[in-house]
């Protein structure tokens, strides 16, 4: 008579969830799309997709619309994270603005500075503002409070806060057509 060990059994029930669980992922999405891994703790976004965001303690530079989360309260808002010295930056604000202009009234955008205070001024975060073209609130994180809260794991980094503020996406960098996957999580949010 076979006898199976426990240890054996213990390992191939293991087994047996960990394979349940990628095929239910990779089932979740349409074919050719690539599989929807949730964000948590160990991927971008510091486990906070789900939960309340954190409160933004920033200085106001420069820009129109609300400054603070209970400000944008009841609209979809971003709270980017960004620094003058980001190159991927300079291209993410102008889509950013674009995005405000079309969703008008009912997004809003928090942009975060995360420059040093020591190599970088208020004129100089006016200037990069103002050489892109955009409107949208322009906070200053002098002192990271909001980033240790946040912890952006690059610049830019987006959080995407539904209208009862919770964050449900984050976007860690930027690359060409990030845009139209952001536009889309937005349109989703806006519409509920």
């Amino acid at each position: 008579m076979n006898v199976v060990s426990p240890k054996l059994v213990l390992v191939l029930g293991k087994v047996a969830v960990v394979w349940m669980a990628a095929a239910t992922v990779a089932c979740s999405s349409a074919p050719g799309e690539t599989p929807k891994v949730p964000v948590t703790e160990a991927h971008e976004g510091g486990g906070l997709v789900g939960q309340p965001a954190p409160l933004v303690a920033a200085e106001f530079v420069v820009g129109d619309g609300p400054k603070t989360l209970a400000e944008a309260h009841g609209t979809v808002t971003i709270v980017d994270f960004w620094g003058t010295f980001c190159e991927p930056c300079k291209k993410s604000f102008p889509k950013l603005q674009e995005l405000v202009d079309t969703q008008a009234g009912k997004l809003t955008i928090l942009a975060v500075s995360q420059d040093d205070p020591d190599e970088t001024k208020a004129d100089d975060i006016k200037k990069f503002v103002e050489n892109l073209h955009v409107t949208f609130p322009v906070l200053w994180d002098k002192d990271k409070k909001t980033a240790n809260v946040y912890h952006p794991p690059k610049m830019p980094t987006s959080y995407i806060v539904d209208k009862k503020g919770v964050v449900r996406f984050v976007h860690g960098g930027y690359t060409d057509g990030e845009e139209e996957k952001v536009a889309k999580e937005v349109e989703l949010l806006v519409a509920e």
